[in-house]
């Protein structure tokens, strides 16, 4: 009897060690990983096609600078205004950072002429410039990367018919778009709304991020910003995809360590909307951050 009441406290010894050390566990995972996973920062992508690129001379339908472009424009900051982006970054290099920096501060001085500058119709300044100075924002951030290219450099392989087809299809959805625009049928806001419906930037990601990987055997074009010594022929198409995507995630690092440096917690992206779709994806895996709706603030 003395034996069995032995072995019933040293179990009941053991339970209550093992209780202990779960509940020390718990305890420890609870306090490290709850700050590790918490998101800290927004961040709104806004896809937009390049504004100062849609000009055309003789259409005043084209030219953002026009008085009835402009209040459609205010509209539309009027949307973005309302999540209050304390960061608002750019597709433009780093290392134009300082430059960026006089024409703001003249910008907000109201000694900067857009239509008098090159480039001035641009969505850096009719958007980023615009919004910032309406929210009193000190700065306007670069985040791009280099490794600007053509879709067209991929252009032989096996399978090559099913990228022509996508590429094909993709204007066939997109051209209309620009065509309204340019026909005065439709406003800014309309057309940004298109852009970053979910619809176009799934149709846009799949023709450049994944159609490609089916293509094998070829080569690409030649291209200042592809290293061809790299290309694997067999691998045409992801090879092609990776050009894409290896830019996206320097932009993704851009983006992360301008946070860091800034603490910024509510941050806007205005970029291509080719790139969208990829950054959402790669953003949405950091548990540091929270991708924001950006039909919430485009309107309906």
């Amino acid at each position: 009897m003395n034996a069995f009441v032995s072995f019933s406290c040293r179990i009941a010894a053991g339970m209550i060690l093992l209780t202990g050390l779960a509940a020390c566990a718990g305890t420890k995972t609870h306090s490290t990983a709850s700050p590790a996973t918490a998101a800290t920062t927004d961040i709104l992508l806004l896809g937009c096609s390049h504004l100062s690129q849609l000009y055309k001379a003789g259409n005043p339908n084209s030219d953002v600078l026009t008085p009835k472009r402009q209040a459609e424009l205010s509209a539309v900051l009027d949307g973005l205004q309302r999540y209050q982006p304390d960061g608002i970054l750019v597709e433009e290099l780093p290392e134009n950072q300082a430059r960026l920096d006089s024409l703001y501060q003249r910008y907000r001085q109201g000694q900067l002429d857009l239509s008098a500058l090159s480039g001035g119709r641009s969505e850096v300044y009719q958007l980023g410039f615009a919004l910032g100075k309406r929210l009193g924002l000190a700065r306007i951030y670069c985040v791009n990367a280099p490794g600007g290219t053509s879709q067209s450099i991929l252009h032989e392989g096996r399978n090559i018919e099913l990228y022509k087809q996508a590429d094909t299809d993709w204007h066939t959805f997109s051209n209309p778009f620009g065509q309204r625009l340019l026909a005065g049928t439709s406003t800014i806001g309309q057309f940004l709304r298109t852009i970053n419906a979910p619809a176009t930037l799934r149709q846009l990601h799949t023709l450049v991020y994944r159609t490609p990987a089916r293509v094998t055997g070829g080569t690409l074009k030649p291209d200042e910003m592809v290293d061809a010594a790299f290309i694997n022929p067999q691998y045409v198409g992801a090879e092609f995809i990776s050009v894409f995507y290896n830019r996206d995630l320097k932009v993704y690092s851009n983006i992360v360590t301008t946070q860091l440096q800034t603490q910024q917690h509510r941050q806007l992206l205005i970029i291509g909307a080719r790139h969208v779709a990829s950054l959402q994806g790669i953003v949405s895996d950091d548990p540091a951050y929270r991708v924001v709706p950006t039909a919430r603030y485009l309107g309906h």
